[in-house]
């Protein structure tokens, strides 16, 4: 096995259990190790203390065991997956007859860095964001199923859009195991509600499943309000806001097919329109959409946009757009109104978000007061020694 020997005095914070190793960090390699190569790891002093994926860029090595004991095998897999396994059925998650999608594994969250594996139904969704687990996609599909069994019917690759590109490899979404007549899609249930989940053509996995209590909690004060949900994409925002009694509900995304997916799962789960209620479609960008919309036409606002800040780099980029999109809205509601605002940018702090909000609040001269601070749900854990792993952050204001 390839060595990598680390340089005097960067062993720290892996004693302390942080899951990466940056390429400044490392002294020499004794081997030539491909992307994806399993490597041990040894401090200056030639003490054993990591093994894990080689990476190019500049996370060097996502760490797998710091146990020189525990080989990476299938043994190694089928372990892993059944300790997430544990943890959700720990928290009502894989038998649950009201929620019937759930994420089984987050990356450093669950000790398995570069890799989400989201359920629904009996269909398991991976995506790989390193090459080392996209290598051993087949060994995790076993290991799925020696943990499932008869209750897992499909496991499909969805590792096209989260390879590094650099990474050379050129990778096809598909199924790595799938039983005779098994569904393309699955109607999945979260919270009581129907939502179609299309891991084939939908973005992310199939479905946003980390707002699930987030959603929840919109249907506890969407009663009697207009509720206008921004970059709904399928929607889920919007069928809560409904199913809590709102008199409105306006789904806006930039997407024409995102935004007749919404349409979808609020006929699942409102076949007839109920009275005094409607909800409307608009593709639309949401931004321009919330700048030109009428004053006071809505007293419940989502603003729930895509990541702005991938990355460091473009940090002050996504502050600023942040900024610019709270403002916006803030300064077209009435007084009385709930604003829920989210940032799912892993770059953002939740510090920095919050400063970011209220500077919207001061530009659009508004008085706010924090009801809610937000995050990821509990099958999103964090992992304790990795807090770079708290990407969700959201904010529940009542504006003056």
């Amino acid at each position: 096995m390839v060595k990598l020997t680390l340089r005097r005095g960067k062993e720290e914070s892996l004693l302390r259990r942080h899951p990466w190793i940056f390429s400044g960090a490392i002294h020499s390699t004794d081997g030539t190790p491909e992307e994806g190569d399993v490597v041990d790891v040894y401090t200056a002093s030639g003490e054993f203390i990591a093994r894990g994926h080689c990476g190019i860029g500049s996370i060097a090595v996502r760490v797998l065991t710091f146990d020189p004991d525990e080989a990476i095998d299938q043994s190694f897999w089928n372990r892993r997956i059944r300790e997430a396994y544990g943890v959700r059925q720990a928290l009502g998650l894989t038998t649950s007859a009201e929620t019937t999608c759930y994420r089984l594994v987050h990356g450093e969250g669950d000790n398995l860095p570069g890799l989400v594996i989201d359920v629904y139904g009996t269909t398991a969704v991976m995506q790989a964001h390193s090459v080392g687990m996209y290598l051993v996609r087949e060994q995790i599909a076993q290991a799925l199923r020696h943990v499932y069994g008869e209750r897992l019917t499909a496991v499909y690759d969805k590792s096209a859009g989260t390879i590094p590109p650099k990474s050379g490899i050129e990778t096809v979404d598909g199924y790595l195991w799938r039983a005779e007549g098994a569904a393309a899609d699955e109607t999945v249930l979260e919270g009581g509600n129907r939502f179609r989940a299309n891991w084939e053509d939908g973005q992310k996995t199939g479905f946003f499943i980390d707002q699930r209590e987030n959603r929840a909690l919109v249907a506890r004060y969407a009663r009697g309000r207009r509720v206008l949900n921004t970059f709904c994409y399928t929607g889920g925002f919007s069928v809560y806001a409904m199913q809590g009694g709102a008199l409105l509900v306006d789904s806006v995304d930039s997407s024409a097919r995102a935004v007749e997916l919404a349409t979808g799962n609020m006929e699942l789960n409102l076949p007839a329109p109920a009275d005094g209620f409607t909800h409307r479609e608009i593709a639309s960008d949401a931004l321009e959409f919330v700048r030109n919309m009428p004053s006071d036409a809505y007293d419940l606002v989502i603003l729930d946009p895509p990541a702005f800040a991938k990355h460091h780099k473009v940090l002050g980029n996504a502050l600023q757009g942040y900024k610019r999109l709270n403002a916006a809205a803030m300064s077209k509601m009435p007084a009385g109104s709930i604003l829920f605002t989210f940032s799912c940018s892993q770059a953002v702090s939740r510090e920095q978000f919050r400063t970011a909000v209220f500077s919207a609040a001061a530009i659009a001269g508004r008085r706010v007061r924090i009801l809610h601070q937000l995050t990821q749900p509990a099958d999103h854990p964090v992992n304790i020694y990795h807090p770079e792993g708290e990407y969700l952050k959201g904010l529940v204001l009542y504006v003056e």
